[in-house]
């Protein structure tokens, strides 16, 4: 089973309409399911400080925020994540290049609180007073990294940045629910270079790289030598409207699915809730095993 957490709706949304099955892949709100939290707590007092201080994401944040003030949840962001999988003992996550770091700390911390608390006669005996196995608490999870083009998408305006929906500048992304003359507007005004012929993979030219590579997340059945030999003679003038025009063709199933799916609140909430019950009762058990496992004393 798959489950699918977030805390944006209309995220919710994008997923039902992009061919997620709510019966097979369980779709909720993640402070719909209070283990979250317990459990980030639990896995911080046993995760090193200088673990979560060298995350280059934190860094990277805490440095384009200009202030000193940066949020302690900023720092720990990243355990609150190891929490979201490590709940469900998933043994393979869909990440990006980028999500590596992260996902390296979950399976640095699940080593650390095997070590820390899965070992020992003391440990087996309160596992059987609970009436629980005393295997480790945690599965170990690996990354699913996808290599194929359109897996990492670069900003519009900086094809050396992830594009990110938290970036302050709208027209640096490209949103789901853009309409098609935004989408247009968009691609005609994103950074490119006045070089005539468009090529894969030259690190001088990182725009161009990451444009064909929406050129084909958006046109799945096509191959980067198909796509080259099409663009190797065009202008910046020409490729453009075709790359627009394939991204609003891409969208527009998509954003139709997503109008009709939206006026109906009864049904959304029903995915969330049928989601949080079946999440709930899986993070449930793992909480219960991680309290076992440092000692708790039950309220039973």
């Amino acid at each position: 089973m798959i489950f699918l957490l977030t805390t944006d709706l209309t995220y919710i949304m994008h997923l039902c309409n992009a061919g997620i099955d709510p019966e097979k892949s369980k779709v909720f709100i993640q402070s719909h399911v209070p283990a979250h939290s317990e459990l980030a707590w639990l896995l911080n007092c046993a995760t090193p400080m200088n673990w979560v201080e060298r995350m280059i994401q934190f860094k990277d944040k805490a440095r384009k925020s200009g202030t000193d003030s940066v949020g302690v949840g900023l720092l720990t962001y990243p355990i609150l994540m190891a929490s979201d999988i490590l709940l469900y003992q998933a043994d393979r996550v869909p990440v990006g290049e980028d999500q590596r770091q992260h996902l390296e700390l979950a399976r640095d911390i699940v080593r650390r609180w095997t070590d820390l608390y899965n070992k020992g006669g003391a440990f087996k005996k309160r596992c059987k007073k609970a009436g629980i196995p005393s295997f480790p608490t945690f599965t170990e999870p690996e990354a699913m990294i996808v290599k194929e083009g359109g897996a990492r998408i670069m900003s519009l305006s900086d094809g050396t940045s992830k594009m990110s929906k938290s970036d302050a500048n709208d027209n640096s992304r490209i949103n789901i629910l853009d309409p098609p003359k935004v989408i247009r507007d968009k691609i005609k005004k994103c950074k490119t270079d006045a070089i005539v012929g468009l090529e894969w993979d030259n690190s001088e030219r990182p725009e161009v790289t990451n444009l064909l590579s929406i050129y084909q997340a958006v046109q799945p059945g096509r191959t980067k030598e198909d796509i080259a030999e099409e663009v190797k003679d065009m202008t910046w003038g020409e490729f453009k409207p075709v790359l627009a025009e394939a991204i609003v063709a891409h969208l527009e199933p998509i954003q139709n699915r997503y109008h009709e799916i939206r006026k109906d609140e009864e049904y959304l909430m029903g995915v969330l809730r049928q989601g949080a019950d079946s999440a709930n009762e899986i993070a449930s058990k793992t909480l219960k095993a991680a309290r076992v496992a440092m000692g708790f004393v039950s309220r039973d």
